[in-house]
């Protein structure tokens, strides 16, 4: 049977004193392994290669590879991995792409202990499990249209202060390309103007200032 052995387990995450619980954590429980850990999104991939885990406990935000980007890259590779998303961050957007990408839980760091061993073993088992604020977060992004790679690209500079003409120049575009675009986002994101739209897509998690 499946549960007749320990889930074998990679924790992923950039800060070590937040592996180190994790794993003091898992590691506790007597259907729990920790086979490995990483401290980024390469060094994550590496090690699902090498130890073939049951589970991946994955932090959303890496240096380099981000948390989605290896979730994505470790599916490609092992069509029936289970990656469960672990973060501080709940941005709808964030969500979204990190379940697009092939991830098949989210849950906060905040999250009690015992409801991380129930992620663990449900995703696990072949489960969807999602924080239940989670899940509050990513019907409400179900609800919005999607932004085209150009118009977050446009979008990131927006709210780096850029102007239209320096948009376009930068993209090497033209400048009335760059007022469609940004007219499309405001339509898109519900605002009224660039100031909003940058704060919005910022609590959203659609663009963050560090990329």
């Amino acid at each position: 049977m499946k549960n007749s052995k320990p889930i074998r387990i990679l924790v992923v995450d950039d800060h070590f004193m937040v592996r180190m619980g994790l794993s003091a954590s898992l590691n506790v429980e007597p259907d729990m392994e920790v086979v490995a850990e990483a401290g980024s999104g390469d060094a994550a991939l590496e090690a699902y290669r090498q130890h073939r885990p049951s589970l991946v406990l994955m932090d959303l935000r890496l240096p380099g590879m981000s948390g989605t980007d290896c979730t994505a890259a470790i599916i490609h590779e092992f069509p029936d991995a289970s990656i469960l998303m672990v973060s501080t961050h709940s941005g709808e957007e964030e969500i979204y792409r990190a379940m697009q990408a092939g991830a098949r839980g989210y849950i906060v760091k905040s999250i009690l202990r015992e409801e991380l061993l129930r992620a663990v073993r449900e995703v696990y088992q072949g489960r969807q499990y999602v924080d239940p604020v989670v899940a509050a977060h990513l019907t409400e992004r179900l609800s919005h249209r999607s932004l085209s790679g150009r118009e977050v690209e446009v979008l990131r500079m927006v709210a780096k202060g850029l102007g239209n003409k320096e948009i376009a120049s930068a993209l090497k575009i033209a400048e009335v390309t760059v007022k469609l675009h940004v007219s499309h986002v405001l339509e898109k994101l519900k605002v009224k103007d660039r100031t909003q739209a940058a704060t919005v897509a910022l609590q959203r998690g659609i663009i963050s200032l560090d990329a």
